[in-house]
This record gives C-alpha cells, sequence and structure tokens, in this order.
C-alpha cells in the first residue's frame, strides 16, 4: 500500500517533559489494527466496547460500567457533571488537574464550582476536606457534593487505600459523593503493588476517571461508574459534552489491549523504575533538591534557574513553579535507562558550570 506521509522526526530523541509526549505501545497500534476492518455498529454498540465491559468487570467488579471519551479533562467534565445538581460544587486540591491545568473545563463546560483547599503534597484528607464542607443550606453558596482526588497526585504522591477509605467514608457521611482521577491510575497501582480495586470500589470511590493516554493508547480514556446509584443520565452527559466517539472500537480497543491481561501494569511499572533510577541519580549532585517522595512516574526538583534554562536546551522539561525554581521531570513506558543516564550526565554538567 502507497503513502505518501513522510517522518517528521527523530523517533530516538526522548525527554522527560510529560509522560503524554510518548508515542503509542505497539502491542496497542496491533489492536487498533486489529478492530479495523469491514464495519462496526457506530457510537459504542461495537463488538469491541461491549468486550470492554467484561474487561472492566475483571478489575473492578460486575456492576462496573465504562464509558470511552476521548480524553482526560472529557473525562472528569463528564464524571462531575454526572455527580452533581446544578447547584454543586466540587472540593479539591488546590493543585488537581480539574482546578490546574484543564482550562476552566469544569467551570465553563460543566458549570461546576470548584472548592479548592491548598495541601503540602498533593492530597486530601478529611480534615482538609472540612474546610470546604459546610454551608449545604446557604442558598448564597454552592453546595458541597463531591470530593475529587487524584491517585497518583499531580505532585507524584499515592494515596494508600486506608487514605481513600478514610476520604470516602467521610464524603459519604456529608452526603458527598467521591469522584477519582486516574489519569496515571496504573502508576499508583504499580507503586502500591495492589489491583485497581483496592483503592477505588473497595474502599468506596463512586466514580473513576481511568486514564490511557499516559501509559501507553494513542488516545482515549474512559469513565467508569462504580457506584451505579451515584450517577444520572452518562450516556446523555457524554454526548452533550462532545465525548462520544462515532468510531468508538477504536478507543475500546485500545483500553482492551491495555487492560486484558497485564500491559498497563508492564508499562506502569517500567515508567516507576526509571523515576526511580532518576530519582537516585539526582540525589548525588549537590545542589538539587527533590521535592517530593517520587513514589510514581514523576520527580519534583528545585535547582538553580539558569542551569534549568540551559539543561532544556538539551532536554525537553517543564517548570512546575518557575519563580522558585521547581522542576517536574517525567518517565513514560518507553523511557530507556540510556534515556536518563544520559540526562543525568547532562544535568551534572550544567551544575557544574
Amino acid at each position: 500500500m502507497r503513502t505518501d506521509a513522510r517522518r517528521h522526526h527523530d523517533p530516538q530523541v526522548r525527554g522527560f517533559a510529560s509522560d503524554n509526549y510518548a508515542g503509542a505501545h505497539p502491542e496497542v497500534l496491533a489492536a487498533i489494527a486489529l478492530a479495523n476492518g469491514g464495519h462496526q455498529v457506530a457510537y459504542g454498540e461495537d463488538d469491541y466496547t461491549g468486550h470492554l465491559q467484561r474487561v472492566m468487570h475483571s478489575h473492578f467488579g460486575p456492576t462496573a460500567e465504562a464509558f470511552p471519551v476521548f480524553n482526560g479533562t472529557g473525562a472528569n467534565v463528564v464524571a462531575l457533571q454526572a455527580l452533581t445538581d446544578r447547584w454543586g460544587a466540587v472540593i479539591c486540591a488546590e493543585s488537581a488537574h480539574i482546578n490546574v491545568d484543564e482550562g476552566g473545563a469544569p467551570e465553563r463546560m460543566g458549570g461546576l464550582k470548584l472548592l479548592t483547599v491548598p495541601t503540602p503534597d498533593g492530597k486530601l484528607t478529611p480534615e482538609l476536606i472540612d474546610r470546604q464542607a459546610y454551608g449545604w443550606d446557604d442558598e448564597h453558596r454552592a453546595m458541597p457534593q463531591v470530593v475529587s482526588i487524584t491517585q497518583n497526585t499531580e505532585l507524584g504522591t499515592v494515596y494508600t487505600p486506608d487514605e481513600i477509605r478514610a476520604i470516602c467514608d467521610h464524603a459519604h457521611e456529608r452526603g458527598m459523593k467521591v469522584h477519582l482521577d486516574g489519569a496515571r491510575i496504573a502508576n499508583a497501582a504499580a507503586s502500591l503493588d495492589v489491583p485497581m480495586r483496592t483503592f477505588t470500589n473497595t474502599v468506596g470511590v463512586d466514580v473513576l476517571s481511568l486514564g490511557g493516554t499516559k501509559n501507553g493508547a494513542l488516545f482515549g480514556e474512559a469513565v467508569v461508574v462504580l457506584n451505579p446509584d451515584a450517577v444520572r443520565a452518562m450516556k446523555h452527559l457524554r454526548k452533550l459534552s462532545m465525548q462520544l466517539a462515532s468510531k468508538m472500537r477504536f478507543v475500546s480497543v485500545q483500553l482492551e489491549a491495555l487492560l486484558a491481561k497485564d500491559l498497563w501494569l508492564r508499562n506502569a511499572r517500567h515508567a516507576n523504575a526509571m523515576a526511580q533510577r532518576l530519582a537516585e541519580g539526582v540525589r548525588a549532585i549537590d545542589g538539587v533538591e527533590i521535592l517530593h517522595p517520587v513514589q510514581a512516574n514523576a520527580v519534583f526538583a528545585r535547582l538553580p534557574h539558569a542551569v534549568s534554562e540551559r539543561l532544556q536546551k538539551r532536554f525537553r522539561f517543564y517548570f512546575w513553579d518557575e519563580t522558585a525554581g521547581d522542576v517536574r521531570w517525567m518517565c513514560a513506558f518507553d523511557t530507556r535507562e540510556d534515556d536518563v543516564d544520559a540526562f543525568l550526565q547532562a544535568l551534572k554538567e550544567e551544575m557544574a558550570r
């Protein structure tokens, strides 16, 4: 088959800016090709989306229902809308992706009020939740109806199952529901060395945004309803939120490729291991401070601003807090040991200048 497409990048170049920079895993690409050809019913009535439900049952139990969507922001907006009334609000960490990195989508597209809480490590606690969990009968205040947590967090830290159980129990006692943003849920499960159900439906999470893109998918995530009694009109909300894929089989088959066996876990374990290798090397370099526990595939560090600027010319990565000199280095499923070692050598050279 002839194609006029040309490669416009060097496939040997890797950076530490984001796990979104990585390509798709070869097994995922093979699954997409497998699902291609012939006709399948559109809008989720296809065989692949049907089989995905059985895969989700194996991870989250027989009542779990997956609603594939295009991306993580879409998953979060759809999930949070399904859990709230028009007058509802969502309690989240100040550092939460829904607050910092979704362009105001929960507010503008979902019509939600976010009630944020500063945290030292990206993790909420029952005590921190109570800073915003009040005023249910006050018509002048948006009503707290949902607690949203991220696992692992935006600062690379991981909740234990007991910590999430405490949050769920606390929220449910106050009539609120719990949403978990699992854009990197695989990395958290790999870090804890437990099944995903251990810190989701088993401990009381109502709805999960399950990530695929950061763990080897080409595109696609899913809203996974763990507690059917907690949501309303998911199918309608997905459509009006512009997250209903016509050729949904190509989203579903990617999630199946990741989750049906252990690809999701292999990818996450490797990314986490590369972050540990990076962190160990960084700790040996004078003048570089690691800011948070390295529990998944992220390393947050503080170093001289000028060093970071020079290093960015050699490897891609982002400032997290440019004023303080804080940076974030991410590892992915395709990060190699040689990539980490080359980055550490470059960091040593720039620190020595």
